[in-house]
Parts: C-alpha cells; structure tokens; sequence
C-alpha cells in the first residue's frame, strides 16, 4: 500500500510538512512491509495555475509542461495521499490551490476515484476550518475515502510540534491508515 504526503507549504521545512511528515513517519515505522511512504514538498516546485483551456477533456491530462505531471502522476499511483496547507488568507495558499485546479484534468476518467485520504491544515491563528473545507472539497469531488483531518496551530518553523492537539491527530490518523491493511487482508480472508 502506497502513502504520499504532500505539504503544499512554499517552507520546506515549515509546519505544514511538520504534520505531514508526522503521519507519514508513523506510518513507515509502525506499519508493516506492506506500507510504502513517500513525502513531497511543493517548495521549489513550478506548478503553475490552471488556464481553462480545457484540452484535457480530450487528453484525460493536463497538458501543461511544468512540475504538476511528476505530482500529479505520484497521486494517480497511490492509495492513500495525506494533503497539507498552510492557511493564507483564511483558504489554502496558491500553490496548493493550483495543484487542487490541475487534478480538474484528472477528474473526466475518476483516476481517484476509491483512493483514501487524510487532509491537514496549519495556520498562525485563525482560518484552519476553511484551509480544511478546501482540502475536504477536493478529495470529495475526486471520490477518496475520507479518513481524517488534522488541523495544528503554528507560525514559526516547527512551531506547530508544540499544538499537543494536533500531535494526537496524526497519530489517530495514522493508526487509521495502518488499520486499511489489516481490514484489507480481513476482507480477503472472507472471500477465500
């Protein structure tokens, strides 16, 4: 079973892939061999914004040049995807929000459709229910399982390790992530 992290933070290192890169590390050290992790930072990315172009109606992908194929292919291959954003502006921040638009090309065959999902927001203060209603949107439309949220409280680097609520969150989140695989082998079970 495949796990990607995204942290859609422009800080590589910041409080969004903090949480990210806590639910995805329990997963790899309490899971089994059946669990394979990856983390991606969009910091540095080039993963420019939709232009309505529509061409992908007929190409089932985007046909834009840029980073969002490698991510966009990363997501396609997993089965479950932990999605993070910093809060800007009481919303998710641009470079996430250009991801989210560019999976429209992913939507006309459901390539997502039966995948799980665990959403994260960060924000300073105020505006994680909103960063949260964006993430959940996205995975919603494109058909994911929904198995949490974890939303933290931070603004300097590292700061949101000290939002003890969150801390719980994602390893709740990741117990979830680490139960699909023994209801899978359960299911199997039942079917032999």
């Amino acid at each position: 079973m495949k796990v990607l992290g995204i942290s859609g933070s422009m800080r590589k290192d910041g409080n969004t892939a903090a949480l990210v890169r806590k639910i995805v590390d329990y997963v790899d050290t309490e899971g089994c061999d059946e669990f394979e992790t990856e983390f991606i930072s969009l910091a540095g990315k080039k993963i420019n914004p939709c232009m309505g172009c529509e061409k992908c109606r007929e190409a089932k992908w985007c046909v834009q040049k840029d980073d969002w194929t490698e991510v966009a292919n990363k997501i396609v291959n997993c089965d479950v995807l932990v999605f993070g954003s910093p809060t800007y502006f009481y919303d998710v921040n641009g470079q996430t929000k250009n991801l989210i638009d560019r999976t429209y090309s992913l939507y006309h065959d459901r390539k997502l459709n039966g995948k799980y999902s665990v959403v994260v927001s960060v924000c300073a203060d105020r505006g994680c229910e909103r960063t949260l209603e964006s993430l959940e949107g996205f995975v919603n439309t494109h058909g994911f399982s929904y198995l949490g949220y974890v939303s933290g409280r931070g603004f300097k680097e590292g700061e949101v390790l000290n939002d003890l609520h969150a801390q719980k969150k994602c390893t709740e989140v990741a117990e979830k992530i680490l139960k699909l695989v023994s209801n899978t082998h359960r299911d199997s079970k039942k079917s032999e």
